[in-house]
C-alpha cells in the first residue's frame, strides 16, 4: 500500500470545522479509515484583552484551510475534493503536493514517526501525560493510523470514551 502523507485542502473562510465533520462522517460511511487516516484543523492558544479582561482561547491557525493525513488514490482525491464546503487542494494545477516532515514539525503533528506499542484491547492503562494525567482506563479500542488509543473514564460518575496518543499512556503491570 502506498504512504500516507498530509494534504492541504483549501475551503471556503468559516467552513473548517464543517469540511472537517463532513469528511469524516463519508470516511465512516465508506469505510475509508484505512485511506483518509486523520482530518485536522490546526488551532493554537490566544490571550484575548476584551474590556480589560484577558481570555485564552483557541483560533484556527490557518482559517480557511484542513490538513489531511491520508494515502493519495483517485477515490480519496475525489472522495475529498467533492466534499461540500472543499475549493481544492493546495498545490498546482489539480496535483496535490504532500507536506513535508519539516512543514508538519511546527505544526505539533507529527510525520510517520510510528510507535510500537505492546498493550491490546482490554489492557488497563495509565495516562502520563496530558490533560488526563494520572488517570487509569481500559483500552476499548487501538487505531494504529492515528497512533491513539482509545479508553473509558470515569467523568461525573460515567464512563466516557477519551482518545489519547500512544505517548500518552502506559501499560499497568
Amino acid at each position: 500500500m502506498a504512504e500516507a502523507n498530509w494534504y492541504v485542502v483549501h475551503t471556503y473562510s468559516g467552513y473548517e470545522n464543517k469540511v472537517k465533520a463532513d469528511l469524516e462522517k463519508t470516511i465512516e460511511n465508506r469505510k475509508l479509515h484505512d485511506l483518509i487516516l486523520e482530518v485536522a484543523v490546526p488551532l493554537e492558544d490566544v490571550v484575548e484583552v476584551k474590556n480589560g479582561v484577558r481570555k485564552e482561547v483557541q483560533k484556527k491557525m490557518f482559517p480557511g484551510y484542513v490538513l489531511i493525513h491520508m494515502v493519495m488514490t483517485d477515490d480519496t482525491w475525489y472522495v475529498v475534493r467533492n466534499t461540500r464546503g472543499v475549493t481544492g487542494f493546495v498545490g498546482p494545477g489539480s496535483k496535490p503536493v504532500p507536506l513535508s516532515e519539516a512543514e508538519m514539525r511546527p505544526l505539533g503533528i507529527r510525520e510517520s514517526g510510528n510507535v510500537v506499542v505492546d498493550f491490546e484491547v482490554g489492557d488497563t492503562v495509565a495516562v502520563i501525560s496530558g490533560v488526563w494525567k494520572d488517570t487509569v482506563g481500559v483500552i476499548k479500542a487501538i487505531n494504529q493510523g492515528k497512533q491513539s488509543v482509545t479508553i473509558n473514564v470515569d467523568m461525573f460518575g460515567r464512563e466516557t470514551p477519551v482518545e489519547l496518543n500512544f505517548t500518552e499512556v502506559k501499560k499497568m503491570q
